[in-house]
């Protein structure tokens, strides 16, 4: 026989809304999520650097979905991150433009491939200390303005051009010094020129001198005249530093048109890549390029490799680009903890962010400049992309001089 069941507690009015408020409030912490951190990501994506500012963007939305499926910003009780697209084309007005419309919404920016496009974005971000990390743009002076909000973790165009030169050096001195003479051809925007200019200064250092210096607009669709003009000078090298569609162009009339050339070499080379390699084997083959690229020692930069290979992402230089430029971003909102600007901005400067699927040390920012990046020497070997120099990164020693056709 049971005992007379336990009483009850009188419901009162005041536990009642108690119990009512309890009921209602349970809902909504559970079903509560911290607000999507928007960041922009800006670039031409359409036009004619349309492949290249596309696959800057892949490689940032890559990044994007792989922290999201982390579980966000923890520090911010898993916060997640929302890509908000921009078109730059190729107008620095209108990356700047949309710098200004996105403004009110983003935590920061991401972008924008090329220099010129940088310069005016980076600009504009800088009205509203809102901090940008740049995924593409090499001009100098991206990080020597003063604008204490832009980040760069890629290397700037001097202290590339610098380390091209050596690498050239190197090369040309093991094989007893064949090459004396360059030619140098390169677009006509803050990109090409910059680094042209760098180099007309450098060689001669190392024993090449620059026999001429022609400069290209973009687009440009025929490069008879060019390398008519080239043939006529007879130089041992040509020093090539364009976009995508101009690099491929002037590569193949070079080649088609049986330049002798002790090396075709490129400085950051807009058509060089992987791309470039399966899709023209006979044109591509033995180019030599100086350029950032993945550490092929490294098992995160070959993990990385089987990644976008998973995805059918081509590899490009670009991808890690976009993909480490949202990295290094999130890395920072992270340790700040917050979306505030100038605490995001003060983590980015302080940042030690190590990009381990680059060939890189770990990241020091000096005025938005990190100091630990360096490029390296790269070459098509039998339709891949090689890394044949520093000897530290070296896979493969480089095929020079050019075998003749």
């Amino acid at each position: 026989m049971t005992g007379p069941a336990p009483r009850r507690p009188a419901l009162t009015r005041r536990t009642a809304i108690a119990a009512g408020a309890a009921t209602l409030a349970m809902p909504a912490v559970l079903r509560a999520e911290p607000a999507a951190i928007k960041i922009g990501l800006l670039h031409p994506v359409t036009g004619p650097l349309a492949f290249s500012g596309n696959q800057c963007r892949t490689g940032g939305t890559m990044a994007i979905a792989e922290i999201n499926a982390a579980g966000g910003i923890k520090s911010m009780g898993g916060a997640k991150l929302e890509a908000v697209l921009g078109d730059t084309q190729l107008r620095p007005e209108i990356a700047a433009g949309l710098v200004d419309q996105m403004s009110g919404s983003v935590a920061g920016f991401t972008g924008c491939f090329a220099s010129g496009l940088v310069l005016a974005a980076t600009q504009a971000a800088a009205k509203y200390n809102l901090p940008f990390c740049v995924d593409s743009g090499i001009a100098d002076n991206i990080t020597t303005r003063g604008l204490t909000n832009t980040f760069r973790l890629f290397p700037a165009a001097t202290p590339v051009v610098e380390d091209a030169v050596l690498c050239l050096s190197e090369i040309n001195k093991s094989a007893g010094s064949p090459a004396r003479s360059a030619i140098l051809v390169h677009e006509n925007s803050e990109f090409g020129t910059g680094t042209a200019k760098v180099l007309a200064e450098k060689l001669p250092g190392v024993g090449i001198k620059v026999l001429d210096n022609i400069a290209h607009p973009t687009p440009t669709r025929d490069f008879s005249n060019i390398v008519l003009r080239i043939q006529e000078a007879k130089p041992d090298l040509v020093i090539m530093t364009n976009y995508l569609n101009e690099y491929i162009l002037l590569a193949r009339t070079l080649v088609q048109q049986r330049v002798k050339l002790v090396a075709l070499f490129s400085v950051l080379g807009g058509g060089f890549g992987s791309k470039f390699a399966t899709e023209q084997p006979q044109i591509s083959d033995n180019i030599m390029d100086f350029n950032n690229w993945i550490n092929p020692k490294s098992k995160a930069g070959q993990d990385f490799r089987k990644k976008l290979a998973a995805a059918k992402v081509l590899l490009t230089f670009e991808v890690p680009f976009g993909y480490l430029a949202v990295k290094l971003m999130a890395d920072a909102i992270e340790h700040a903890g917050s979306t505030d600007r100038k605490k995001v901005i003060d983590a980015l400067a302080n940042s030690t962010f190590y990009p381990d699927i680059m060939p890189y040390g770990p990241t020091h920012f000096v005025n938005g400049q990190n100091q630990g990046a360096h490029a390296v020497g790269l070459q098509i070997q039998k339709g891949a992309v090689k890394v044949v120099w520093p000897g530290a990164f070296a896979e493969a020693h480089a095929i020079y001089p050019r075998p003749k056709a």
